[in-house]
């Protein structure tokens, strides 16, 4: 069920809202608390039911494992065998479940295909449909693994750690929470109680993200993946730097939108949920672009791969080891191919390249600094969306075919329609916006319960629901 949805919108949000707040109301808190993990697991069973079983067989195992890892911090050995040596085994068990399940369903087709083509072998390709979510929630679960491990995590009630892992607002493409700031909010009574001015300032967050998904990136996204998926083998300048940059500005409103309205969705529930981007394409260089850009996941890929091999204090050769392996690790998480782990080393290269000019305090000037980033964000994107090294290397020496502007090749073929053109114009907008306005950031910050800040979200409500027949799939809903 997508968000930006009729069903969600006026039958499945309007539903859990009312029944959770009137159990709430009427003292019945556990089963307030009860009825929110329902639904949300409703809510998951209806996009990958055939999955359903082993996604809760993966929260239940996690938390018996948590429960023994927490366990163990208190106990004493057990035949001989070191409290330390006990946990490892455990936590290893657990990140070992984990991976092997994310791995099947994400990369096994991966695996068999380069088994072929090495060992000259043709074993069937599977084409396992990979379950909804899979990618962001299993994060969620090695990292309360790894915080149990570390002694960070407290007993938990299974429901509020039921809450935790499948509260529908973030459960399927973020942002990635953590336990800590998660649970007490469930845990504080205070945030059971209907919250008018919350709601409002949930529902202004929402209509934006709404917005942001259909009117701007939905036609933007159908645009620019007419082109890449089938790259013409001499494309022209123009082209492959328009729709190159189209689909970088429709990357950006797909997941940041989405991340809108899981946090006005959390809002109107009275839970705080982190927020994810940042305008990052105002970014000076890469290391402040991975700050600014799914900050849940910098966060999660920071806390639990990069400070395990780089301590304070350390020799800095080790921070650019670290930060190679964890933008390996983010590339490989990203999707099953080498265009994929490729493009997580190469912005592995341009972060460690940040941290080495900010260590000699080279610094570019504003605008040339986020031009040069700019520039590098859309290379990269090129090797994201492209089906492959071939496709990319096309789109690349098109960027660079300045013949073509010469021999008066400039026309771009998808804006001749009027539907072309139109999308041409949001396109424009849409990069307009994400330089010249304030991001959804800092406008949940001015936000006031006010007349203006009404009538801004009916009227983006108003023309998203306008559109919503046409709605797509939001880009990492499948992940």
């Amino acid at each position: 069920m997508l968000f930006s949805s009729y069903g969600f919108i006026f039958i499945f949000l309007p539903i859990v809202f009312a029944g959770f707040f009137f159990l709430n109301r009427v003292k019945c808190k556990y089963i307030a608390k009860l009825w929110l993990v329902v639904a949300s697991l409703i809510f998951y069973a209806m996009g990958s039911p055939a999955f359903f079983p082993f996604f809760m067989g993966s929260i239940f195992g996690n938390y018996i494992l948590g429960i023994i890892l927490s366990a163990v911090n208190a106990e004493k050995p057990v035949g001989g065998v070191s409290l330390f040596d006990q946990k490892k085994l455990t936590l290893a068990i657990g990140i070992a479940a984990n991976v092997i399940l994310l791995g099947y369903y994400k990369y096994t087709d991966f695996f068999i295909s380069n088994i072929n083509l090495i060992a000259h072998t043709g074993i069937s390709l599977r084409h396992i449909i990979l379950p909804i979510g899979i990618s962001f929630f299993t994060f969620q679960l090695i990292a309360f693994l790894v915080d149990s491990y570390r002694g960070l995590t407290r007993s938990y009630s299974i429901l509020d750690y039921l809450l935790f892992i499948t509260f529908f607002p973030q459960l399927i493409v973020g942002p990635i929470v953590h336990h800590g700031e998660i649970v007490p909010q469930f845990e504080d009574e205070n945030k059971a109680k209907l919250d008018w001015g919350a709601v409002a300032a949930g529902l202004f967050l929402f209509s934006i993200g709404c917005a942001k998904k259909i009117l701007l990136a939905d036609p933007m996204t159908a645009s620019a993946s007419a082109f890449f998926a089938s790259v013409p083998s001499h494309p022209g300048f123009i082209e492959s730097w328009w729709y190159s940059v189209e689909y970088t500005v429709s990357y950006y409103f797909d997941l940041s939108g989405y991340a809108d309205m899981a946090i006005g969705l959390g809002k109107m529930f009275n839970i705080s949920i982190p927020h994810n981007f940042n305008s990052p394409y105002k970014a000076r260089n890469f290391q402040d672009y991975w700050q600014r850009w799914h900050i849940t996941l910098s966060r999660f890929l920071g806390d639990y791969i990069f400070r395990s091999i780089y301590r304070k204090g350390d020799k800095y050769r080790n921070y650019y080891i670290a930060t190679m392996a964890t933008f390996f690790v983010s590339g490989f998480w990203h999707g099953a191919g080498w265009t994929f782990i490729v493009w997580g080393l190469v912005n592995g290269l341009f972060v460690c390249a940040a941290g080495w000019m900010k260590k000699r305090h080279i610094r570019f000037p504003f605008f040339i600094a986020v031009f040069l980033t700019m520039l590098g964000v859309v290379a990269l994107r090129v090797l994201f969306v492209s089906g492959s090294f071939a496709d990319a290397l096309s789109v690349y020496q098109g960027m660079i075919n300045l013949e073509s502007l010469f021999n008066n090749d400039i026309a771009i073929p998808g804006t001749i329609t009027l539907t072309g053109k139109l999308t041409a114009v949001i396109f424009i907008f849409g990069l307009l916006l994400c330089w010249l306005a304030l991001n959804s950031v800092r406008m949940a910050v001015f936000f006031k319960a006010r007349w203006p800040y009404l009538l801004f979200s009916i009227l983006l409500m108003g023309l998203s629901l306008f559109r919503m027949n046409n709605g797509m799939a939001f880009l990492y809903f499948q992940f």
